[in-house]
Order: structure tokens, then C-alpha cells, then sequence
């Protein structure tokens, strides 16, 4: 069977749909004559076909020759990763595989059998990460918590944005690339943020710290990655950190937070449908920063731990059962902790602390004794 020595895809100017190609090949008839010699006619049969691109790629060509090891292009839309050599993308969706327009791309025949296979190509990436691609947010974003917060498979980015009084929202695009932003309104300089689901409905709501006015705000998702008006919560004095687990183990996750101005932390146990009751404030050191909630005690009750920014020391509050606490056990650290984490660091199977030191410029490793 005779084969076309290439195929060329072209961009519609007026349509996202790649004009149609067409392949020859001849098909062959026998026909018997009054002799003994049959006689042969090759009579050309035609099949097209259609893939789809997006129309801004108006101008975009693709060619390759089958059988070939490699061709490149450029601008290729995302009719790229054809699985099953219809020469359009899964389901016909232009955008199914998630490489993008303005996308260089190598094809490869893997296997020597005449189907293309195709991968991004692009500048080499030395080390271990590439150069850091930038996206704009409001003023002097703070927190950041990477979520995926419209059920598309992908992780997207929540800023909490201090200097404008609201978090910012970007949906990933596939590929690592990520959309502008969306800013949804909350107190005045928010600096932390979690994203949890907080009233059970499968998608991640938003929790933000409002330092200047004294509440936590919580933004409940409404689908498709978008979030309604923020309910309020008032906390102890300037709310810096900020984290959502279920401390008193009736399946509903809850909220703690560091009160940097009352040197305190605050409990609001959450009473369903994303909405959270009065808090209860428990003492730490100086100026909590940064929180961590984890069991360190092994009794199945997640503790509090707490960097406390300005007397040198983390605390430790123990879970002591239905969300409540005990008095705080203090561990003296670098100067100005700031950061805190808790996990096991030495395989030992019980979790250690490990801490930042803003004064010192070090972090600090607190071992947990056996």
C-alpha cells in the first residue's frame, strides 16, 4: 500500500478546527477477462480527517513525515498525545491533554511502528528546579497554601494578600502554569491562610487570619473554584497563624490560631456547616507565631505546638480530650523562633519539632525523648 510521505496539520484562521487532511491510498481490484490473464485496475480511495486546535493558533503548522525518528513544530495546539491515531485529541476536546498553545513540541516514533509520539520541548532545566515563573498578586501577599480548590486534578494557589485586605485565588492552567488571580475580600491584613473543607461538602473552603481586626474569616467554597462572603470569628489580639484540624474528634475539623498581641492561642471548635463556635483561648509564651497541630504524645489526640517569636521558646499544649487543652510545657530555643513544624525526623516513630530562628539565623532540631 503506497503511504504519504507527510502530513500536514493547519490552523484554521476563522475556526478552532484544523482543516482536514486527506490521504490517498489505492485499493486493488481484480477483474477477470475472457482470457486467461486477469487484468488489474488501482482505483484511489479517499479518507479525512479532522482534528481540532484552538483558533488563536490561526497560523500554527505542523508537519512530520511517518517513520520518521523526529520532526519538530511550533505553536502546537493540543492535539498532541493522539493515543489512537485518529490525529485528534481524547474525546475532542482541544485543550483534553493539557499542553498549550505557543508550546514547542518533539515528536518521536517510539517503537518503530509509524504512530507519532509527542512531548513538550523546551529549554534545558538545570538542577534540580528551573527558574521561577512569576504571577501577580494584590499588595505584599503573606500566607500561601496550595490546594486543589475546583476538583480538576490540579493544585491551585490561595495567597493571603496583607497589604490589600483579601486572598488571591489562581487556578492552575495544567502544566505548572497558573491562571490570574481571583481576590476575595476578608479583614484587614490577612497574613495567614489554610484551606480546608470545613463543612463537609468535598471542597476546600478558605481560612484566613485578619491581624488588624482581631477575627479569623472563613470563605466557604461555592463550586468551580470560587468562594463566597467571608463569615467572621473573633479571635484573641492580632491573629498571626493559623491551621485547621479536628481536635476533638468528632469528624468536623477545627480551627487554632496564634494570638501574636494576647499571647495566647485560640480554639474554635468547629459546630457544622462550616460555622465555628466561641473561642477558648489558652496561654502561651511571648508573641506566637507560627502553629503547628499534631499528636506528639502518641495517644491519638492532636497537641499544640507554638513558636513563641519573643521570649525564645516554643510551647507544647497538650490535647487532654473533647478539644481542650492543658497548661503549656515551654522548650527554650534560638533567638526570635518564628517557623515551626513537627515531624519525625529520626525514624524513630514518635514526631520532633523543628523551628526557625529569625535572631540566630539557624533552624533548630528538638529531638522527642523516648
Amino acid at each position: 500500500m503506497a503511504t504519504p510521505s507527510s502530513i500536514t496539520y493547519v490552523a484554521s484562521t476563522t475556526a478552532s478546527t484544523i482543516a482536514s487532511t486527506t490521504t490517498t491510498t489505492p485499493t486493488t481490484t481484480t477483474t477477470p477477462t475472457t482470457t486467461t490473464t486477469p487484468t488489474t485496475t488501482t482505483t484511489p480511495t479517499t479518507t479525512t480527517t479532522t482534528g481540532y486546535a484552538p483558533s488563536e493558533l490561526s497560523k500554527s503548522t505542523l508537519r512530520f513525515r511517518t517513520g520518521a525518528k523526529r520532526a519538530e513544530a511550533t505553536s502546537v495546539p493540543c492535539m498532541i498525545q493522539d493515543t489512537n491515531t485518529d490525529y485528534r485529541t481524547e474525546e475532542g476536546e482541544p485543550y483534553k491533554n493539557r499542553i498549550y498553545e505557543y508550546t514547542t513540541c518533539v515528536m518521536y516514533n517510539l517503537g518503530n511502528d509509524s504512530r507519532p509520539n509527542f512531548r513538550p520541548y523546551g529549554p534545558a532545566c538545570t538542577g534540580p528546579f528551573g527558574t521561577q515563573r512569576t504571577y501577580n498578586t494584590s499588595i505584599n501577599p503573606w500566607g500561601v497554601a496550595v490546594v486543589d480548590v475546583n476538583a480538576d486534578g490540579r493544585p491551585d494557589i490561595v495567597v493571603a494578600n496583607s497589604g490589600s485586605n483579601n486572598v488571591g485565588v489562581l487556578l492552575s492552567m495544567g502544566n505548572g502554569t497558573f491562571g490570574t488571580q481571583t481576590t476575595y475580600a476578608t479583614g484587614s491584613y490577612p497574613p495567614g491562610v489554610a484551606v480546608v473543607d470545613v463543612n463537609a461538602d468535598g471542597r476546600p473552603d478558605i481560612v484566613v487570619t485578619n491581624q488588624a481586626s482581631n477575627t479569623v474569616g472563613v470563605l466557604l467554597n461555592i463550586g468551580s473554584g470560587t468562594f463566597g462572603i467571608q463569615a467572621s470569628y473573633t479571635t484573641g489580639s492580632i491573629p498571626v497563624g493559623v491551621t485547621v484540624v479536628d481536635v476533638n474528634a468528632d469528624g468536623r475539623p477545627d480551627i487554632v490560631v496564634t494570638n501574636f498581641g494576647s499571647n495566647n492561642v485560640s480554639v474554635l471548635l468547629n459546630i457544622g456547616s462550616g460555622t465555628f463556635g466561641t473561642q477558648t483561648a489558652y496561654a502561651t509564651g511571648t508573641n506566637p507565631q507560627s502553629v503547628a497541630v499534631v499528636d506528639v504524645n502518641a495517644d491519638g489526640r492532636p497537641d499544640i505546638v507554638v513558636a513563641n517569636a519573643n521570649n525564645n521558646t516554643i510551647s507544647v499544649l497538650l490535647n487532654i480530650g473533647s478539644g481542650a487543652f492543658g497548661t503549656q510545657t515551654m522548650y527554650a530555643t534560638g533567638t526570635s523562633p518564628w517557623g515551626v513544624a513537627v515531624v519525625d525526623v529520626n525514624a524513630d516513630g514518635v514526631p520532633d519539632i523543628v523551628v526557625t530562628n529569625e535572631g540566630n539565623n539557624n533552624v533548630g532540631v528538638l529531638l522527642q525523648c523516648m
